[in-house]
């Protein structure tokens, strides 16, 4: 080998070990790249692995694959019924068209500002369209859902696919939400007051209707009880009378003597006739 062809083998050695690292380049599989040659658009790489390119004069530019989530500061909208309403949403896409998105926009902060813009703009035309309460309630999801349509067919300009436009919260501004809560307040004192009303006049009927249940019952159990003693008393004064017949003067004697357990207290004294028929058997025992 001729030994002037060394140096010039050594220094070729060289600057491919040093141009060698500018050469090689690796796309894993969340990124994309566009390639540029002195600036100019030359390719997109969306496969992942090692690539190659020329050193110095071309350059790779990373964007991701992964969707990406865009979270704006909050905004104050003007409803249907003259309410502002200050509302901050979220926005998630992905870069669909690494050369679109290149051109128009360069990088994620640039993303992020058209995006803000445009959702922005949609969120407004859509809210000036509906009542407070309905964006609070149940119109919530069906006006996100257009916003995020909307959005994704705008943004396609850029090279970014918008999936998803969500409101993080929705409420009113500071100076006014006294004076609502305030509203809101005295609307539900009055509803409350509605139900203890009804709720009174409810529990008035059903004491009436217990009460009146509680009269009829009663008065069919003193009947039945004074029908009951009725038929008491007619047994015992028929059991009376066939005693009475079977031998009546036995009959009048103890009957006789509870009159004088009942009448006569043990160490009390009583004044009575000599002839008195209360004391006719009294007399008999002495007589005797």
């Amino acid at each position: 080998m001729n030994r002037s062809l060394i140096p010039f083998l050594a220094g070729l050695l060289v600057v491919v070990i040093l141009a060698l690292p500018q050469a090689l380049y690796i796309v894993d599989e969340t990124n994309q790249a566009v390639i540029t040659r002195l600036g100019k658009y030359k390719r997109t790489i969306k496969e992942p692995g090692l690539h190659l390119k020329w050193p110095v004069v071309e350059q790779a530019v990373r964007f991701d694959k992964r969707i990406l989530f865009s979270d704006a500061d909050p905004g104050e909208y003007l409803t249907l019924d003259k309410k502002r309403l200050v509302a901050d949403h979220v926005t998630r896409w992905r870069i669909n068209d690494p050369l679109k998105f290149y051109k128009t926009v360069r990088s994620l902060a640039g993303a992020k500002a058209r995006l803000d813009d445009i959702v922005f703009s949609e969120m407004r035309q859509q809210i000036a369209g509906h009542n407070f309460s309905n964006i609070i309630s149940e119109e919530r999801e069906n006006i996100m859902d257009t916003v995020a349509k909307s959005a994704h067919e705008k943004s396609k300009e850029f090279g970014i696919d918008v999936t998803d436009v969500r409101i993080k919260r929705a409420d009113l501004p500071k100076e006014v939400q006294a004076s609502v809560f305030a509203r809101m307040e005295a609307e539900r004192g009055r509803i409350a007051k509605r139900y203890r009303s009804e709720g009174e006049e409810e529990a008035v009927k059903i004491r009436a209707s217990t009460d009146k249940e509680r009269t009829i019952i009663l008065a069919q159990a003193y009947e039945e009880s004074q029908r009951i003693r009725g038929e008491g008393d007619r047994e015992s004064t028929k059991i009376y009378a066939e005693s009475y017949g079977l031998d009546a003067e036995f009959y009048r004697f103890t009957r006789s003597l509870e009159a004088y357990e009942r009448i006569l207290p043990r160490q009390s004294s009583i004044v009575l006739s000599t002839n008195s028929d209360f004391l006719k058997y009294l007399n008999e025992s002495v007589s005797k």
